[in-house]
């Protein structure tokens, strides 16, 4: 039987756009479609310790900026007298507990909550089961107790806590436990998203102590909301780092089971707590050795740190040792600058090898147009351009076929009761006209590529986060609020239909005249950004199959 080229082209789009929406549901800690759902997991009690009998950090016991009644959290056992402290740069507004020196909320003051513009992306915070913290402290004891550890109070020393013309803001907290005194310092930088993270130990006791130093990050484990079945919204997972290992993503289904596997040792690298669009990361200090955890802290409570130890501290001595924490957007060239491999906490899923070029072909656009949305439409034609070649052959062979369509269903109709000769006679006739079947197939198969590593730079871009390009279109990262994009994208579909052969069957030719409407309404969940690239590339692809087909058809008369 004779292959229709747009039939297979069709199927190859369908089946893209299917894996599509699989990865993406799958990447968002949803089922997969093809395969069976999961057992349903069942909540574990946290055992109860004072510490993590592997890390030696304080367990779910006691959580730092908790309050009383949290889900899996006993209160704690007396009332404790907590300062909280505001400091405010131009891109960060933290708000720190005394009780255990944490930072207890950090508010991104140049992003917008997806869901209420009015306010501002909020990571560290403790709000209801929501729990998403930054924790450091000592690990050890001496007979005198525990060392101070992120349940311990703090007292802050004064001191500015806005930047007031200057570029920095430091926040100074002591605590004594156990004989030991533990200062950690804060640093705030102007228009900078790591805060450096100091502690100086100093033993007070008559003995040696050697304390380890423990930097954590917790999180639950609840779905973000705002999603839904078409627009999922992606959820958070740990991520580290090691030179011997790279990259490495944790989900929380396999600390909930024990069966999470990562690097456990490393001399250099970070952990980090990753989320769409932003992130938050410990960076210990370098050439330094450090064991590397995850573990489940409470029911639906997880973390992920590292300890490194400080060495012996002689009485009456101070070591110390400095750390940085990012927490901010996931903007790949500042990653880039922060940390080795940092970077890689943008997930451009399994087209990574694509997307990455493909993002810094865009960025160089951007900077000299200034608008994703415009930026979008020149990447486009320049991928046309560069394909034209290919497409131009793809083009010329539809446009032969649409001369020869009147012969190919003189044939059909010749030998519509014997399949085999049909089939003969239909290849004797490509061969004569020197027309290749399948070539109108190359230009969306290499395209295809393309379009599905466009999709994940723009679900995992936070340069495109809320980037407007006119009118209507306020974020190319969501759909098109008053499906215009989906429209003309339909419409261009049908103009191309009309420029290319008609199948001779009535029934595939409706079905052909179906399909752009039906993908046109899946369109309308996608990144508009998304649809705006296909759009621009249709319209280009009208015009040069309408110049080939043209040409080509006159040539023939």
């Amino acid at each position: 039987m004779e292959i229709n080229k747009r039939t297979i082209l069709w199927i190859v789009f369908a089946v893209s756009l299917v894996v599509l929406w699989n990865n993406w549901m799958v990447s968002n800690g949803k089922q997969s479609m093809f395969s069976p759902a999961p057992p349903a997991k069942v909540a574990q009690a946290p055992a109860n310790t004072a510490t993590n009998t592997t890390t030696g950090v304080p367990a779910a016991g006691a959580q730092p900026g908790t309050v009383p009644g949290t889900p899996g959290q006993p209160a704690a056992p007396a009332p404790v007298r907590a300062e909280r402290i505001t400091v405010t740069t131009d891109v960060v507004k933290a708000e720190i507990d005394t009780l255990g020196g944490v930072i207890r909320r950090l508010e991104l003051l140049k992003y917008p909550d997806s869901l209420d513009k009015t306010k501002n992306q909020v990571l560290f915070n403790v709000e209801g089961n929501n729990i998403y913290l930054g924790q450091t402290g000592l690990i050890g004891s001496t007979t005198a107790g525990v060392l101070p550890n992120h349940n311990t109070p703090f007292v802050a020393r004064p001191g500015l806590r806005t930047l007031d013309g200057g570029n920095v803001v430091q926040v100074v907290l002591d605590a004594e436990q156990g004989g030991v005194k533990l200062t950690k310092t804060l640093t705030f930088k102007r228009g900078d998203y790591v805060i450096d993270v100091r502690h100086d130990v100093t033993n007070l006791t008559a003995a040696p102590v050697s304390p380890s130093l423990y930097l954590q990050l917790q999180h639950d484990g609840n779905k973000p909301p705002g999603g839904s079945w078409f627009m999922p919204t992606f959820g958070s997972h740990p991520t580290l780092w090691t030179p011997d290992e790279k990259y490495k993503k944790v989900e929380f289904e396999k600390i909930e089971k024990g069966t999470a596997e990562h690097a456990t040792k490393a001399n250099n690298g970070w952990v980090a707590m990753a989320q769409h669009f932003f992130v938050s990361a410990f960076i210990p200090t370098e050439n330094a050795p450090r064991d590397i955890f995850t573990k489940k802290l409470a029911t639906n409570l997880y973390a992920i740190g590292t300890v490194q130890p400080l060495g012996a501290v002689a009485p009456g001595a101070t070591v110390s040792n400095t750390a940085r924490l990012y927490s901010g957007p996931q903007d790949e060239k500042k990653l880039e600058a922060i940390a080795p491999g940092l970077e890689l906490v943008k997930d451009y899923g399994m087209f990574a090898i694509i997307s990455k070029p493909l993002f810094w072909v865009m960025d160089q656009i951007h900077t000299l147009l200034g608008n994703w949305g415009w930026t979008i439409i020149a990447f486009t034609i320049l991928i046309k351009l560069a394909f034209f070649p290919l497409s131009a052959a793809g083009y010329r062979s539809m446009a032969k076929m649409r001369v020869v369509t009147p012969k190919m269903q003189a044939i059909r109709e010749r030998f519509k009761n014997d399949p085999m000769k049909m089939q003969q006679a239909t290849m004797e006739l490509y061969k004569a006209e020197k027309i290749n079947p399948l070539g109108g197939c190359l230009p969306i198969l290499v395209q295809m590529p393309v379009f599905l590593a466009l999709y994940y730079v723009l679900q995992a871009s936070v340069e495109m986060r809320g980037a407007p390009w006119v009118g209507w279109i306020t974020d190319l990262t969501q759909p098109d609020p008053f499906f215009i994009l989906p429209v003309l994208y339909a419409i261009s579909m049908f103009v191309t239909q009309k420029l290319s052969p008609q199948p001779a069957d009535p029934m595939q030719a409706k079905m052909m005249l179906f399909m752009p409407l039906a993908f046109s309404v899946m369109f309308v969940f996608f990144p508009s950004g998304l649809v705006l690239y296909w759009v621009v590339n249709n319209l280009v692809s009208i015009a040069q199959q309408y110049v080939i087909t043209k040409k080509y058809g006159t040539a023939t008369k």
